[in-house]
């Protein structure tokens, strides 16, 4: 029997459609197969005093221990660092996956320090993931008042934390980001339909 042309156009939408979804589904796929790991913490300033070259409290001068206790007698610690989490594109034309590159136009986050919710913030400009299996930094900009999340700690205990973060031994172990990230496509940006979390340990 021969088709209308209303049955034939209506036979073509469907395989447009299919197609199309098909496509979007591979999007998708590709966006959720991106992953994240913390890398490390870099350039901490805690009071204006900087810690990456401080391995213990005996680090301190004399002038840094009275910028310190003043700034603890003031309930007010301001701490400045960059976080920095590599984010890996696997889609490199191995395994049977197709190359692709993405870019990373958002990340929300929220950070936990210690398993404490602390502050939140975005990205402050977009990163390209290239697919060729390697990681790329996306640095993270924080500031918060340690203070005010830490002051029951006390003041030795706190400014060991700082170190623990950022001196010259520090590392991203007592770190977990709760992001949520945005990738730029060829259908326009798309939000993760969940949030995920960044830590030091292993790619996510």
């Amino acid at each position: 029997m021969k088709m209308k042309p209303k049955m034939i156009a209506l036979a073509l939408c469907a395989v447009v459609v299919a197609a199309g979804c098909q496509t979007i589904s591979d999007t998708l796929l590709n966006m959720q197969r991106l992953q994240f790991k913390l890398d490390n913490v870099n350039n901490f300033q805690l009071a204006g005093v900087n810690l990456s070259n401080k391995t213990s409290v005996s680090d301190f001068s004399i002038s840094d221990a009275v910028n310190l206790t003043r700034a603890f007698s003031n309930k007010n610690l301001p701490a400045q660092f960059i976080i920095n989490v590599a984010a890996k594109n696997p889609n490199d034309g191995t395994n049977n996956s197709r190359q692709t590159n993405a870019t990373l136009t958002g990340l929300d986050w929220r950070l936990f320090i210690d398993g404490k919710e602390t502050v939140a913030g975005g990205l402050a400009s977009a990163v390209a993931v290239p697919g060729n299996g390697q990681s790329t930094t996306v640095p993270l900009s924080v500031s918060l008042n340690l203070y005010e999340f830490f002051a029951n700690e006390g003041y030795d205990r706190l400014l060991n934390l700082a170190l623990a973060l950022g001196g010259a031994n520090g590392s991203a172990s007592r770190i977990t980001l709760d992001a949520q990230p945005t990738v730029s496509t060829q259908f326009g940006n798309l939000k993760y339909p969940g949030r995920i979390k960044i830590v030091d340990k292993e790619f996510h």
